[in-house]
């Protein structure tokens, strides 16, 4: 039987604005940091440096000059795949702190950001200022591109080195972990599967959904990590389950609590925390065979028609009000001084997998043919 394929609509908070490189963020190491604080280095790359910062900066990186000038530009426009909730959660605490600089979100999966940033770039359209996925490859290949400003948050000093791009052009943001998830109503505890081969299993034809790596940059790392650990024959062995097909890492959930399908193969860990704390019925899962590991990097776009609300924004984005926002939504991050709460995994407690950022870029569009050929959409 075919897979069912659903769309999941574009989310924006407001109106939709007019229209040799570093090698980066090694997912492994920053596996290493978010466990044990380890280091590493990256090679050096090309500058792109944007206008000058006022000298006199206070130690947080926010100066005085930078809030006046931009409150004088007035608005951000970020383009970001975080889940709604959370991306108008943080706009909003932003747009509280710093009075007359508006936010404009604009949410979307991983694939459709860089799709939308790359055509924007081609038609010589500037209208993004701050540009985060769930792909770390796509920064990789917009460093490449030139498409980056060179901008260092204050607060990263803090962080692990191998969160960092060592010449300044991106930051991971955010982790999560892509994992699968179950109605607790719908199937007990002890029949849920445990690993990934488990899923397999003829018992759960028909009854799970999965999010597509052409949308989403989650299902990206996600494919590569399974694919590592058991070849293209276990996704090939899984699109015979009769799996309903979603675009978003953040829309198995839903199918999930309303009991359409009660297992994700997939997802984000995090948005299955937040719907637990709202009450809906969803339990994660973690497979004794390992967990893909998603770091989620944040950039400046070097065009950015608002370039400093983006730094402004940039500050925040990394600084602790807006990372603890992140840990009590069900994120990972590498501010040191972030507190999880009581019911969160640690990483320490999991077999984590890791993808590099590079392999990621480079291997991206043959995930993704080879997932459409699997599963036939």
């Amino acid at each position: 039987m075919s897979p069912t394929l659903t769309s999941a609509a574009l989310r924006p908070r407001t109106a939709e604005p007019a229209g040799a490189s570093v090698r980066g963020l090694c997912l492994g190491a920053v596996l290493c940091v978010l466990v044990a604080g380890c280091t590493g280095a990256t090679p050096a790359a090309t500058t792109q440096t944007p206008a000058a910062a006022n000298t006199q900066a206070a130690a947080s990186g926010v100066s005085q000059t930078l809030i006046d000038a931009a409150r004088k530009e007035g608005a951000v426009v970020w383009y970001t795949s975080v889940e709604t909730s959370v991306a108008e959660e943080v706009a909003r605490k932003f747009e509280a702190k710093y009075a007359g600089v508006k936010v404009e979100v604009n949410r979307t999966g991983s694939e459709r950001v860089m799709q939308r940033v790359l055509q924007e770039a081609q038609a010589s359209v500037k209208a993004v200022d701050v540009i985060h996925t769930s792909d770390a490859g796509n920064f990789v290949d917009l460093k490449d591109r030139n498409m980056l400003a060179k901008y260092v948050p204050a607060a990263v000093e803090k962080y692990p080195t191998n969160f960092k791009n060592a010449d300044g052009f991106y930051f991971v943001w955010r982790s999560s972990m892509s994992v699968p998830a179950y109605n607790p109503k719908l199937i007990p505890a002890q029949d849920t599967p445990r690993t990934w081969q488990d899923l397999l299993d003829p018992k759960w034809k028909g009854k799970m959904v999965s999010a597509h790596p052409s949308y989403s940059g989650t299902i990206v790392t996600w494919e590569a990590a399974i694919t590592d650990l058991y070849k293209s024959d276990f996704l090939e062995s899984l699109a015979k389950q009769d799996v309903m097909l979603v675009q978003s890492a953040q829309d198995p959930v839903t199918k999930v609590t309303s009991g359409e399908r009660p297992l994700a193969i997939n997802g984000t860990d995090y948005s299955y925390f937040v719907d637990k704390k709202k009450g809906n019925p969803v339990e994660v899962i973690y497979p004794t065979d390992g967990s893909p590991l998603v770091t989620s990097p944040s950039a400046i776009a070097v065009d950015a028609p608002h370039p400093n609300a983006a730094r402004l924004f940039t500050e925040y984005l990394f600084d602790m009000e807006a990372q603890q926002t992140l840990v009590d939504d069900g994120l990972y991050s590498g501010h040191p001084d972030v507190k999880y709460p009581a019911d969160r995994k640690k990483l320490t407690d999991l077999k984590l997998l890791t993808e590099d950022d590079l392999k990621l870029q480079q291997q991206a569009e043959e995930l993704k043919k080879t997932f459409t050929q699997a599963f036939g959409a």
